[in-house]
């Protein structure tokens, strides 16, 4: 409590008022009253659901206090000072600044995380990857840890924005595995008229001739015909379709540190492609 070091526990119960009752460890609890279990309780902006679903989940929290209860001494816990605190220092990271996330919710707008203390952002799903994607479970699941990188921080508001994409690596980055002649996996991003986008790499796809049958998220190999580089194209033939499996883990070309500029297309290439400044 003096020295306000940060802990962890288990809530175990949410009582009829809405406090938390939390596990200690050794048989011990402690007592989150609800104005304390999470940032913007006791103003309303944060519903209720958010005290009720932390239920059998961990829990940060600061030691507030001790009260007695019952001839013997209970911890007094504050969620909310952790969140506070953990949120302060958030927003003093500078935009380009990598940090570690874990997902806990997708929408089809975007994927929620947490950054630390269940102080929580949003990844667009246009800054999930280069490569367009349906949905963002196409990309990330639910508890997994990622990284991820500030855009942007609102003070005012008290929040961060994030991106995703720019630790994915470059498109010479993705393209330097590959080699005009292989043969390799591909999942199905976008049919045209004109012919089949093939994502290779999370951040690096090519087109394909149209091919009878296939649909958006299908599994195929591919033949790689070419590899453009002043051009940021990969030529591609598709082979046949494969059975489904799951997506490999994500490869960060970056996972620590801080980004002042990234610039996805090859130096000489004479297509634009994306390109991030973090502005401080």
């Amino acid at each position: 409590m003096d020295r306000e070091t940060l802990l962890e526990g288990t809530a175990l119960l949410c009582d009829a008022d809405h406090n938390l009752i939390v596990s200690l460890g050794n048989g011990r609890t402690g007592f989150m009253p609800r104005e304390e279990t999470a940032l913007g309780i006791a103003d309303g902006s944060t519903r209720d659901i958010a005290i009720l679903s932390r239920v059998g989940r961990p829990v940060s929290f600061l030691v507030d206090g001790l009260q007695g209860e019952s001839g013997r001494i209970v911890p007094r816990l504050s969620r909310r000072r952790a969140q506070q605190k953990a949120l302060d220092r958030l927003l003093d990271a500078p935009a380009g600044t990598v940090l570690p996330a874990v997902v806990t919710h997708l929408e089809p707008f975007g994927a929620f995380v947490d950054l630390g203390c269940g102080v929580t952002s949003m990844i667009g799903i246009e800054h999930i990857s280069v490569s367009r994607i349906p949905h963002p479970a196409a990309r990330f699941a639910v508890g997994q840890s990622i990284r991820a990188v500030v855009l942007d921080r609102d003070r005012e508001k008290g929040r961060i924005y994030l991106t995703h994409r720019e630790l994915l690596g470059t498109w010479s980055e993705n393209a330097a595995p590959f080699r005009p002649g292989m043969t390799v996996p591909g999942i199905v991003r976008g049919i045209k008229r004109y012919g089949v986008f093939i994502e290779l790499a999370p951040n690096l796809a090519g087109l394909a001739e149209l091919h009878p049958g296939l649909q958006e998220g299908d599994r195929v190999s591919v033949y790689i015909k070419a590899i453009l580089p002043q051009r940021m194209k990969l030529k591609l033939l598709v082979i046949g379709v494969l059975p489904p499996a799951p997506p490999p883990p994500l490869t960060y070309f970056i996972r620590e540190g801080r980004l002042t500029h990234w610039k996805y297309a090859p130096e000489g290439c004479t297509r634009v492609g994306a390109e991030t400044v973090f502005l401080d």
